[in-house]
């Protein structure tokens, strides 16, 4: 056997390892394709890779925006019977509301069963028995019957949500929230700064976007879509996050999901012929550079209104 027939068995080997680790043994029933190294979902919206990699990088990311906005939560809630978490990944936002609210009955909902569904021991954190998980896709619809959640919650689906599509989803968390229940969404946009790199990165990711259905600016209109959806009592808040070691521990960790973020997007840009590998690795680094010079902030909006 030669050295390139074992390479590629080997590869071969660790991406169906990733396969069964992530979705289970059967899979989910869903097409992969693999750009530089990652896996993306066939016919998906969604910007970033679905594998292992970007399921560790969701994870950092919850703990990031939990420090970042001092809690889980911004809506006004009072003792919630149920709570229901849309995109919600690995889970581990609707575990941790689980347990702040162990009366509550929480959901969590994905596109994509998270591994700890198919394998429990990799789970690193407590699953409350008031947990439970479901697949489904919001852009088909939410497999609830109407007035079922007190809670609704929805985080960083910018990239996973088409443009046109936004006015339907928030309708569709409405229709399930009941009368009086909150409805919660956070999003954010793009990097914040004024250097050669990150325009050329923050247009690369505008165009790899829009080619796809999704617009990548929409995060601050939130609370508008949560106003034409009916509700009332509406508020958004802007948290600004730094990135680099100005901002500190919070700057520290931004700055590693940053990378993470923009290491994972490679695929798509150079994938779709917007920048070449080459290109791709030099406008990287010349960010790392502008980041520990500048002062660059990645704003998210935290929007939340109640039904009546």
């Amino acid at each position: 056997m030669g050295w390139f027939t074992r390479r590629r068995t080997k590869q071969s080997s660790q991406q169906a390892q990733d396969q069964r680790m992530l979705f289970g043994a059967s899979g989910s029933g869903r097409r992969f394709s693999w750009l530089g190294g990652r896996r993306y979902m066939v016919g998906d919206s969604y910007i970033l890779p679905r594998d292992l990699t970007e399921a560790n990088r969701i994870d950092f990311q919850h703990y990031l925006l939990r420090t970042a906005m001092r809690g889980n939560y911004a809506s006004p809630l009072n003792q919630p019977g149920s709570i229901l978490d849309v995109g919600c990944g690995n889970g581990r936002w609707a575990m941790e509301m689980a347990q702040i609210f162990p009366a509550a009955r929480v959901i969590g909902m994905d596109l994509v069963v998270p591994p700890t569904e198919t394998n429990p021991e990799q789970q690193s954190y407590p699953r409350p028995a008031n947990y439970s998980f479901v697949q489904g896709n919001v852009l088909e619809d939410l497999p609830f019957p109407d007035a079922t959640f007190d809670f609704v919650h929805q985080r960083l689906l910018y990239g996973s949500i088409p443009a046109a599509q936004w006015p339907v989803v928030v309708d569709r968390l409405v229709r399930v929230t009941r009368p009086g229940g909150w409805v919660e969404l956070v999003e954010s946009e793009l990097m914040q700064g004024s250097g050669h790199a990150v325009s050329t990165f923050n247009g690369w990711l505008i165009e790899a976007t829009m080619r796809r259905g999704n617009d990548i600016q929409l995060g601050r209109q939130v609370d508008r879509f949560l106003r034409e959806a009916g509700l009332t009592s509406v508020v958004m808040h802007q948290v600004d996050i730094p990135i680099g070691q100005y901002g500190g521990h919070i700057g520290k960790m931004m700055e590693t999901n940053t990378y993470a973020f923009i290491s994972g997007f490679r695929g798509l840009v150079v994938g779709q012929k917007i920048a070449t590998d080459q290109e791709y690795t030099a406008i990287l680094e010349a960010l790392r550079d502008e980041i520990q010079r500048s002062r660059y902030t990645i704003p998210y909006f935290v929007a939340y209104g109640q039904r009546p």
